[in-house]
């Protein structure tokens, strides 16, 4: 069945040679009557007269002419079907791991609801932007393990962003060991590009590795790191003790302190960005940042092909013209 919506002309100006058909029929028209030739006679009583019906058909003759002529301009036009393949190619993609602070402090007030929820919804929709790269996710407090192994399967990273929680780990802020487990899980990839974002919300005071020892680690395996500092300027809601009866967490109004120089070391080192985030605006800009510096090559092949329809119109030509001979030859030769 003809898909109009590909149908196309590859040389549309030939359609204008479409208005010769009508001057052409105009002109025959009114030079038709001097084909014949006249005999004029003071009265025709004497004759006996008869309508011919072949040569009221005389003007098929200069109508298939026409005919073969639009079928021409149109074969001249080039009509055809377009028919158009697409196939995506993409290059080995981006490996990334996120190494998330999970710490207690995660859970200060100055981000809505607080930092690790704002994280969570963040993260969600960062995972989402890439479809086409493989996503890990690393967790750390006072030690580290990877939660997600780096996957291609989005539903398990996001699920495992959003079942994220305090507690999970001892007590402390070990950088090191998270920077150390995220670089652990990229040793061995094949992407054309590696990336760690880790963000924290404090200082290293805890683990057995040192940041610094990680981050040449991580330069000398080419891994990128973005590091992010979360949390607001000036004081903020920490939590400080457990109400040993209810079970809530009590907050008090604490003095916020992250290892901004220590951060920026650790992506100057790798050739990648520090940012900080004051509020849930900041975050998620942040990670929208990334995102446009972080991009996967996707090339995109069209394939077309072409179902040319000018044969038809060329042989529908010949065949009017080859009827318009036969009938000048033989059915009206006596009135031509």
């Amino acid at each position: 069945m003809m898909n109009w919506r590909n149908f196309e002309f590859l040389n549309p100006e030939f359609l204008w040679l479409l208005i010769l058909v009508p001057v052409l029929a105009i002109w025959y028209f009114f030079v038709r009557k001097k084909d014949a030739a006249v005999l004029t006679v003071p009265s025709i009583k004497g004759f006996k007269t008869k309508s011919s019906f072949i040569s009221k058909l005389k003007p098929i003759v200069s109508l298939l002419r026409l005919l073969a002529l639009a079928a021409i301009v149109v074969a001249l036009a080039r009509p055809r079907n377009v028919s158009v393949s697409k196939k995506t190619k993409t290059n080995k993609g981006i490996d990334i791991v996120m190494a998330i602070d999970v710490s207690a402090s995660m859970l200060a007030r100055d981000l809505k609801p607080n930092r690790l929820e704002a994280l969570k919804k963040v993260a969600v929709t960062f995972v989402n932007r890439r479809p086409n790269d493989r996503i890990g996710i690393v967790v750390y407090a006072g030690e580290s393990f990877t939660q997600t192994p780096i996957t291609s399967d989005k539903a398990i990273v996001k699920r495992t962003i959003s079942e994220l929680k305090w507690g999970q780990l001892d007590g402390g802020t070990a950088i090191g060991m998270g920077l150390g487990s995220s670089v652990n899980r990229l040793k061995d990839s094949k992407a054309k590009s590696k990336v760690i974002i880790l963000l924290t919300d404090g200082v290293n005071n805890s683990g057995n590795i040192d940041p610094r020892t990680a981050t040449e680690l991580a330069k000398e395996l080419g891994i990128k790191v973005y590091t992010i500092g979360i949390g607001t300027n000036g004081m903020a809601d920490f939590p400080w003790s457990k109400d040993p009866r209810t079970g809530q967490l009590n907050f008090r109004k604490q003095q916020v302190e992250i290892d901004e120089e220590l951060l920026k070391e650790i992506a100057s080192e790798t050739n990648g960005q520090y940012f900080r985030a004051t509020d849930n605006d900041k975050l998620a800009a942040i990670y929208d940042e990334i995102d446009k510096l972080e991009k996967t090559k996707i090339e995109e092949f069209k394939y077309y092909n072409y179902q040319e329809m000018f044969r038809p119109l060329v042989l529908l030509a010949l065949g009017f013209l080859l009827l318009e001979f036969l009938l000048r030859n033989t059915l009206f030769k006596s009135f031509i």
